[in-house]
């Protein structure tokens, strides 16, 4: 059975621009979570932050932050993303719903994000998530779990699919609604 959507597609085809839709369409049922946004200087992509829905900010990578942590040409913060996912605790959250962009190589630099994701995709929560197009590892495994629909975000179907999505996050949400044996987490 379907219990969590994960959105995937190439970098900057609006995977984010989908996945706040769908939050902003499920704001009666309080979801919990955040949005990688980036961070521009002159144009220029200069890294990433964090914004929770909550709207705390927490940097997540720049070009010039120093560190052993990274990827690509971006020194990553490990330490502060740790704090914010322990500040804002997920698994443990009220909400049955939980937004996050994205299962990517920088957050799954951190152990803590990894065990995270995989508790609440364990628990009767349904996760909304983004994911990367292509490589290996976490990201890989998460998109091969049964109780996850992979959607690709293109150009052609980007300015729908939220609409498109919520029938089946509604049917997703009803059912758990419905099932006694649903734990909560």
């Amino acid at each position: 059975m379907i219990r969590h959507i994960l959105l995937t597609g190439l970098p900057g085809v609006g995977k984010t621009t989908v996945i706040k839709q769908l939050a902003d369409s499920l704001t009666a049922h309080h979801p919990e979570g955040f949005f990688t946004q980036e961070i521009r200087e002159h144009g220029i992509r200069k890294g990433f932050e964090l914004v929770t829905l909550d709207g705390r900010r927490q940097l997540l990578a720049h070009v010039n932050l120093p560190g052993p942590f990274r990827v690509g040409r971006y020194g990553v913060d490990l330490a502060g993303f740790e704090k914010l996912l322990k500040t804002i605790d997920l698994p443990h959250s009220p909400s049955g719903v939980v937004i996050l962009d994205e299962i990517g190589k920088m957050e799954c630099l951190s152990q803590r994000f990894m065990q995270e994701v995989e508790a609440l995709l364990a628990s009767s929560k349904i996760v909304i998530a983004t994911v990367a197009l292509k490589g290996e590892g976490f990201p890989a495994k998460v998109k091969h779990r049964p109780d996850c629909l992979v959607v690709t975000v293109t150009l052609h179907n980007r300015s729908t699919l939220a609409d498109t999505l919520l029938p089946e996050i509604a049917t997703i949400l009803s059912s758990h609604k419905d099932d006694p044996h649903a734990a909560s987490s």
